[in-house]
Order: structure tokens, then C-alpha cells, then sequence
């Protein structure tokens, strides 16, 4: 989806990004620190953000932009640079295949006391009655259809109950919940915040993240939007130098 405003087409991902910009920064440690952002995706994630402001920043995705700051691979076959300061992960964790894998790299590559900074999807939130208000908010045929206009198809394809056709849609595509997520991080790490928030606006049209609030805060949805910020908890073996 892509809106635009006079000459200027914002994507979701950009607007995606630029909301949970000021969570991640304010989480990280100062620059110039070391930092890797697990599934950075084509646009780079927070990588060009972070470089702005000083950090010495590397994505990591297969998908991932050419250039010295990224390597295009999965995180799981990278020779991270570490020891690492902080790791960002955002939307890349609820759909990798061996999370606790995935995670003990994380940990691995991170220096004592070292950060991870996360933002991902409580799936297990995505309720009927929130599934319902994201479809309604959608934008028309003429525009690119996104991920909630294909699941709002294959739903009604399927003649399904929400719950039944949501479990089997995750189920399909492996993804780990919200609580998954959250209870392997806090194996882990030292959780130092964790908070629940919007997380359909940026592929919704004519709506904002504070729009999404709202309807939260008036019990109308759920918080799906995970946000998450932990220290390695000295309990790992050491990253090697």
C-alpha cells in the first residue's frame, strides 16, 4: 500500500517503520554502538536511521539492500560482526524456524550486558472482532493489495469460523506466537520493558497508529504489536572478541 500526500507516496513498510523508529532508538545503547538488525528487508529497516545518528549499523537479509552495510543472507548463516552491542529484530521473528536457535545466536553474538530491541506480532491477538475492523479499513481494488487482503480472501474462501481459519492459516506458515516469542526472550534476557500496541495501521488506509490506539483503548480491538527491549543476562557464554 502506498499513501500518498501531495507529490509524495509513503509505503507501509516506511510508515511502519518511522512509527517504531523513536521505541528502537530510545532502547538502544548510545552511539556510536555496534548494532545488527536480524531481517532488515529490502527497504533496510532501521539501518539507514540508525547510521544517521551515529550507530556503526549491519542488516542482515537475504532480502536486504547491496551495500558495505548489509549482508544478504539469513542471520543464522552470517558471520555477525560481534561482539555486538544491541540487535533489532522487527517482524522477523514470529515466521524464522528454529526461534530458540535463533535466539541463542542472538546471544551469542552479543557483548556482555549487550541489548536486543524487538518488535513483533502477538498473532494469537488477531481476534475476529480486530480482523474485522482491519478489513473494513482496507483500501480499494485499484490500490496493491497487501497481507490483510489476501487473508481477508482466503477467509472468505474458506467458509471458516475466524479462530478456526486463523489457527490453520498460522499453523501453515509456522508462525510462533506472541507468546512464544516473549517467554524465549525471557529465557534469555533481562526484560527491561515490554509493551502491547497497534500493529495493522501502517496496511490500512486513511488510518494512523494513533488511530489503531484508540480503537484499543475503547475495547473495539486488541493490541497486537509487541514491543519488547531486554540486556543479555550474563547467565550465556561471552561473545568472542
Amino acid at each position: 500500500m502506498a499513501d500518498g500526500v501531495g507529490s509524495v507516496s509513503v509505503t507501509s513498510d516506511e510508515r511502519w517503520l518511522a512509527a517504531n523508529w523513536p521505541f528502537v532508538r530510545a532502547r538502544l545503547p548510545a552511539a556510536p554502538a555496534r548494532v545488527a538488525e536480524i531481517g532488515c528487508g529490502p527497504l533496510g529497516g532501521f539501518v539507514p536511521m540508525m547510521e544517521a545518528v551515529g550507530y556503526q549499523a549491519t542488516g542482515i537479509d537475504p532480502e536486504a539492500p547491496l551495500g558495505p552495510s548489509y549482508r544478504q543472507v539469513l542471520f543464522e548463516d552470517c558471520a555477525v560482526p560481534s561482539p555486538l552491542d544491541a540487535i533489532v529484530a522487527c517482524t522477523s521473528l514470529h515466521h524464522t524456524g528454529d526461534l530458540g536457535a535463533v535466539l541463542d545466536l542472538a546471544v551469542r553474538a552479543l557483548a556482555p550486558g549487550g541489548q536486543v530491541v524487538i518488535v513483533e506480532w502477538a498473532r494469537e491477538r488477531f481476534d475476529e472482532p480486530t480482523a474485522r475492523w482491519c478489513f473494513a479499513r482496507l483500501s480499494g481494488p485499484d490500490v496493491d493489495q497487501g497481507w490483510l487482503h489476501r487473508r481477508r480472501a482466503q477467509w472468505q474462501e474458506s467458509g471458516q469460523p475466524w479462530a478456526v481459519f486463523l489457527r490453520s492459516w498460522a499453523h501453515a506458515e509456522g508462525l510462533h506466537s506472541g507468546q512464544d516469542i516473549i517467554r524465549e526472550l525471557d529465557a534469555r534476557f533481562d526484560r527491561q520493558a515490554l509493551a502491547f500496541g497497534p500493529y495493522f495501521f501502517a496496511d490500512l488506509a486513511g488510518t494512523s497508529d494513533a488511530d489503531e490506539q484508540a480503537a484499543i483503548d475503547s475495547g473495539l480491538i486488541q493490541p497486537n504489536r509487541i514491543q519488547y527491549a531486554g540486556r543479555r543476562n550474563g547467565r550465556q557464554p561471552a561473545a568472542s572478541a
